[in-house]
């Protein structure tokens, strides 16, 4: 799963806490499956009274919302909830050119910088096994070296072409895409 679904700056919290600010449960529901709705509305109209209170109280309200959303969210991708992880976290790379794309419309700088990085990783891969097969018939373990090398390069593409076609976001009843 994206690593960002459970953070405080990821895009189910960032849409739990425009539902509460603009007192709107429906701009969150979208990130939950559909038999969860009856749950997430439960725990909105719950913590809405208590964040008029304090500070304080705003704070446990939103965090006992943004808990039970992210855990929502989760389940719908057949993932454990494991808690909400702070705001700031490194995503790598892809993360943020894969939202600029759904910004933008367009997955050109996504496409290029992967198709860079599988270069990149096929490529050390092969001169790994071209370098082995020069000398596999040294000995056993030589050939064994080779052979380790050369099966896991050809696994490596296999499970790269399966990443390919395999589903766009978790793996429950929630995907997207």
């Amino acid at each position: 799963m994206p690593p960002h679904c459970d953070s405080l700056d990821g895009p189910v919290v960032t849409a739990a806490r425009t539902a509460l600010d603009a007192d709107d449960v429906d701009l969150v529901l979208p990130f939950v499956p559909e038999d969860a709705e009856a749950e997430v509305r439960a725990v909105f109209t719950a913590v809405r009274p208590v964040r008029h209170l304090s500070e304080a109280a705003r704070e446990v309200a939103d965090r006992l919302f943004f808990e039970n959303v992210v855990r929502l969210h989760r389940a719908g991708e057949g993932a454990p909830y494991t808690g909400l992880r702070p705001a700031g976290l490194g995503f790598g790379p892809v993360i943020p050119l894969a939202e600029q794309a759904v910004a933008s419309g367009s997955s050109r700088a996504v496409a290029q910088y992967l198709t860079r990085v599988l270069d990149d990783e096929l490529d050390q891969r092969m001169e790994r096994v071209n370098a082995l097969a020069a000398v596999k018939d040294r000995s056993t373990a030589d050939a064994r070296a080779h052979v380790e090398a050369m099966l896991g390069f050809q696994v490596y593409s296999h499970h790269l072409l399966q990443a390919l076609h395999g589903p766009a976001h978790g793996h429950g009843r929630h995907q997207h895409g």
